[in-house]
């Protein structure tokens, strides 16, 4: 590692306070001496980074540089228009524009919303929903001018309305019924938890609530099926779920229940014709499919049975019939997989319907259903990428089978998806599980001598780490860097069973995980066992905050980004947000068995004077998900015990919430510097590639 920079002194010993050590005062969010020491840690960290700043600017520059900066969307057709947004070379947000289907040649588009402009007088800006009515009138949308995900609705009559104002401080989804005049929205509660549903009539400005859900576990959220004949009100915790229904030309109706909660039970549901589609693990851990006649939707049969090698993920309905998303435990792989119901198909019990699998471009790779508005489409937009593939968009015919490309990313630069490798490890688990790990590198460097390597993970909620591009990865990587992958458990990646592996009373599981993707990537020689850095963002925080106290000796170089580091002070504390959402994940602490497991991992409580790497702890004030105290405790009592094999920074983003900055030049500028900090920790200087041909976008 190189030699350390000399930072500005640490502010801990002058905001220390005896009747204090567990430093928990900086949860006083009005005490101006909070902000004091915030931003005396972010002096400390300007410090470190001021030599560093060509790297910074050098990484930013080059980032831009391999980046079409100008960006159009793909179009997507509605009844009437075509909608698409452009962001301009020098823009932070987007323009979104629409053209009638068939307009003359003189007639031009039309503005519609210009979040470029709104952003103008804030620091900070996040589109939160955007909907538009079913005649395509109207376009309501929830916008967040602090980072704290509190959101205002606003209304304007196409195509050139003044936006009025409705609502203020709500959640961030919005739904249109089929009458064009009624939205429907969500509520807080004192928690921030989304907990109920309002009809607004946009005429009167008359609002009534349509549910609310008590349950302090439960948050609710609203849909449509594509069928547009249904309301969908899903009230669910992280493993029970509940559905109303509404039908979408009557939001005056009383919600029905589909059938009501039992323990464990999750549901989800679409619609075709006089059939409900329900996605339910109910005595099928995996999940399986079942139909319901829309005169009886709690009457549930078989369609698709229970797999043990495959978890069903989700169901789109269309006219033709059903596309599955599944996942395919062995490959850690998802598949889309179309089922035809013609009149006629066998759906009767357990009579498991034929399909057909999609063709995938490249494994692993991510796929997915795009944008697909029209019930009727038997041309399906997909969406497809994987570590050396960027991002693209193509066409599927049902009837031909071929694929058409309708875009991709443009990339320029010495850099190009073809001068790189994936490659799939799988480590061993402490238990003997295996351990899928994904390696991407050059691909004249990977496995020709060990290099230095960065480790991301996650694992948490069950969400998946399917493969995704980075432009700004290329920074890394052609600097010789790999960047690696670890699918630890308590993350989808080998479908349901993993996930439930790595929560609650498993949790353990996750961390010890992650330490043998480690452990697997210098065994297989593909990482240098000294230059092998760690990173994770909000759960992935706690991932790597307690791999470093199982093994501080792992890891040269850490960040922590917004990381959830103080997990048993907060699930002790219900009055903060997520925290009641969250029993089903961690473990209620008012159960004695489940504090003591969440004590023995919780990062801060476990630190002790150990040779920990140099640390990079990201927080953001508004932060309302991972408040900015807990980077900022763990900050100062790893600073304290003065352990650590070099620097322990804290930066705080007084603009910003849990996803950091909102406009992508900062963002990228926040990237480029946190990568700064890591080719310093991993010892990388300058890139040594061969010039490359930019890749074009597709016509």
């Amino acid at each position: 590692m190189p030699r350390a920079q000399t930072p500005e002194p640490s502010p801990v010993s002058h905001f220390r306070r005896d009747d204090d050590p567990a430093w928990h005062w900086l949860e006083s969010r009005d005490d101006p001496q909070v902000k004091a020491f915030l931003r005396a840690a972010n002096r400390q960290s300007d410090g470190f980074f001021a030599p560093l700043k060509p790297l910074e600017d050098a990484l930013y520059d080059g980032h831009l540089a391999r980046r079409e900066l100008a960006v159009t969307g793909l179009p997507t057709t509605l009844s009437h228009y075509r909608y698409w947004s452009e962001t301009a070379a020098d823009a932070d947000y987007p323009r979104w524009w629409r053209q009638a289907c068939h307009a003359d040649a003189d007639v031009g588009p039309e503005l519609i919303l210009d979040l470029q402009a709104r952003a103008a007088d804030h620091a900070f800006l996040e589109l939160g929903d955007m909907a538009l009515s079913p005649d395509e009138g109207w376009l309501a949308w929830t916008e967040d001018v602090s980072g704290n995900e509190f959101f205002d609705l606003y209304l304007k009559q196409l195509p050139d309305g003044e936006p009025r104002r409705l609502r203020r401080r709500l959640g961030p989804e919005l739904l249109w019924a089929e009458d064009n005049r009624t939205l429907l929205f969500t509520r807080y509660d004192a928690t921030q938890r989304p907990a109920s549903v309002w009809r607004l009539c946009v005429e009167s400005d008359r609002c009534a609530k349509l549910f609310e859900e008590p349950d302090v576990e439960f948050w609710v959220g609203v849909g449509k099926t594509r069928s547009r004949q249904w309301l969908v009100i899903e009230t669910a915790s992280k493993d029970t779920a509940e559905c109303h229904l509404i039908p979408a030309a009557e939001p005056e109706r009383a919600p029905r229940c589909v059938r009501p909660r039992e323990s464990g039970i999750e549901y989800g549901i679409d619609h075709r014709g006089d059939t409900f589609y329900v996605l339910h693990n109910r005595d099928a851990a995996h999940f399986r499919l079942d139909t319901a006649p829309v005169s009886a939707p709690d009457q549930w049969q078989p369609l698709v049975g229970h797999r043990e090698d495959v978890t069903l993920e989700g169901v789109d309905a269309f006219a033709w019939g059903l596309m599955l998303t599944e996942r395919d435990h062995h490959e850690a792989q998802v598949y889309l997989r179309a089922i035809e119901l013609t009149p006629g198909t066998d759906t009767s019990a357990a009579a498991d319907v034929p399909g057909y699998r999609l063709p995938l471009p490249e494994a692993p790779c991510s796929l997915a259903l795009g944008d697909t508005p029209d019930f009727h489409a038997r041309r399906l937009r997909l969406r497809e990428e994987s570590f050396t593939l960027p991002v693209r968009w193509v066409e599927h015919d049902l009837d031909s089978g071929e694929q058409r490309l309708l875009k991709r990313q443009t990339l320029h630069g010495d850099l190009q998806p073809a001068q790189l490798t994936c490659r799939r490890l799988w480590a061993k688990g402490h238990d003997g599980e295996r351990i899928p790990v994904s390696v991407v590198a050059r691909a004249d460097l990977l496995g020709q001598t060990p290099m230095p390597t960065l480790l991301y993970g996650y694992g948490a909620y069950g969400e998946v780490l399917d493969p995704w591009f980075s432009v700004a990865r290329l920074e890394l990587l052609a600097r010789g860097v790999a960047f690696a992958v670890a699918h630890v458990r308590g993350g989808g990646d080998r479908g349901e069973p993993w996930y439930l592996a790595g929560k609650l009373e498993h949790k353990e599981n996750s961390f010890r995980d992650f330490l043998a993707a480690r452990h697997a990537l210098v065994n297989s020689g593909l990482a240098a066992p000294e230059r092998i850095a760690a990173y994770g963002a909000s759960a992935g925080g706690l991932l790597v905050g307690a791999s470093l106290n199982l093994e501080p000796t792992a890891f040269c170089a850490a960040v922590l980004d917004v990381p959830f580091v103080d997990v048993l002070r907060t699930m002790e504390n219900p009055d903060l947000p997520l925290t009641t959402a969250e029993y089903t994940e961690w473990g209620n602490p008012e159960d004695p068995a489940a504090r003591r497991r969440i004590r023995n991992y919780s990062p801060l409580d476990n630190l002790t004077p150990q040779p920990y790497p140099s640390v990079l702890l990201q927080g953001s004030w508004h932060d309302s998900r991972v408040p900015y105290w807990e980077p900022a405790k763990l900050y100062a009592r790893m600073t304290e015990l003065d352990s650590a094999r070099g620097p322990v920074l804290l930066r705080t983003d007084m603009a910003a919430g849990h996803g950091g900055a909102s406009g992508r030049f900062k963002a990228w500028r926040d990237n480029a510097r946190q990568d700064a900090f890591l080719l310093w920790a991993l010892g990388v200087a300058e890139p040594q590639v061969s010039p490359g041909e930019p890749q074009q976008e597709a016509e």
